[in-house]
């Protein structure tokens, strides 16, 4: 599942609702919000929250958000009423430290509950299921980190994320956006901190592929265009790779990578088989050395291979039998190893 944050107390949130609704119709089915609520202005935020509720009911996502008692209180709620915050379009809250065990325990029989990945035990873990908790209403949440230098490190957080997952609970970690950030830094918002300057959509697969996680949230305000039009292509099942041509060649319709994966290069399965080139690439031709990212075209001196269309995945050498006809911006390299036997890739000339 991947998901979105709204920040009620943000002056972007009035205008998000266009935002939501084209998120949701590109498989964001989340939203994740705060409650930790100003005593100077508790009305703006019960007001928001309830639009927010609406907004999540309309487009048909959940909605959870981080709460602290003074904050129910604010809402006109306690801890033995709070499931009235259903009633708003609330799917659940995400509850922190200092929160009674039998309070949580009960709450997990009322709604959806979100617990702190990284603080909880195998000792809390067991108090928890020994007060009662329903276990499969519980998901374990990170926490994302504004300040530069203090995300997790990967290798303790996917190890922490196989015990959770071994005890069949949900993980959901954030990845940064690149749009309208959130203040006061505005250095983005990450659970890991190697993705504090990664693309979004990088970020997302290297989660999904190495981060033993089940859901994945954007913690910044919004995605760029750019980004949004790169989760709409793997909405569709296609990675989309920008790259600058380097010979004269036309558009190129939507490739497949072989089933039996090559371990140097994405080898399109339709370039042969439709001619998808043209005969004009067919020539030797720009026969260079391959950096990582070239796109090439087996010419006629290759024989029954002549035509197929390869993107390398690491260096390889100079071939005559190998015309290089274009090569994937240094921004995309990353999403190479993510087109894996069978999937889809777009080659967008820029």
């Amino acid at each position: 599942m991947r998901g979105i944050s709204v920040y009620l107390g943000d002056e972007s949130f009035q205008k998000l609702e266009i935002y939501i609704e084209k998120v949701s119709k590109l498989g964001f089915a989340s939203i994740f919000t705060s409650l930790h609520i100003p005593e100077d202005n508790p009305l703006l935020y019960k007001e928001r929250l309830q639009q927010l509720g609406r907004w999540a009911r309309q487009f048909d996502m959940e909605l959870m958000a981080d709460i602290a008692p003074q904050s129910l209180a604010h809402l006109g709620f306690g801890w033995d009423n709070a499931e009235g915050l259903l009633e708003w379009g609330l799917t659940g809250l995400r509850i922190d430290y200092g929160v009674d065990n039998e309070i949580i325990a009960a709450l997990s029989h009322q709604m959806k509950i979100a617990l702190n990945a990284s603080t909880l035990t195998k000792e809390g873990l067991a108090e928890l299921e020994a007060a009662g908790l329903k276990k499969n209403a519980v998901e374990m949440w990170h926490n994302f980190y504004p300040r530069p230098e203090t995300g997790l490190d990967l290798l303790e957080f996917v190890h922490t994320n196989r015990w959770l997952k071994s005890e069949g609970l949900t993980v959901m970690a954030f990845i940064p956006g690149d749009g309208i950030l959130r203040g006061p830094l505005h250095k983005r918002l990450p659970t890991l901190e190697e993705h504090r300057d990664m693309a979004p959509f990088q970020a997302y697969l290297h989660l999904k592929e190495y981060g033993e996680v089940d859901k994945v949230l954007v913690g910044d305000i919004t995605l760029s265009e750019d980004s949004l039009e790169q989760f709409s292509l793997f909405n569709q099942g296609e990675i989309r790779l920008r790259a600058q041509a380097l010979v004269e060649v036309e558009p190129l319709a939507v490739q497949t990578n072989r089933w039996d994966a090559a371990r140097d290069c994405i080898r399109s399965m339709e370039s042969r088989q439709y001619g998808l080139i043209g005969t004009h690439l067919l020539e030797p031709n720009n026969t260079l050395a391959r950096e990582k990212g070239s796109i090439t075209v087996d010419n006629e001196r290759y024989g029954r291979y002549r035509g197929e269309l390869q993107i390398t995945k690491r260096d390889l050498p100079a071939d005559d039998k190998v015309n290089v006809i274009g090569k994937v911006i240094d921004e995309d390299l990353a999403l190479l190893s993510y087109i894996k036997g069978g999937m889809k890739f777009r080659i967008e000339w820029i």
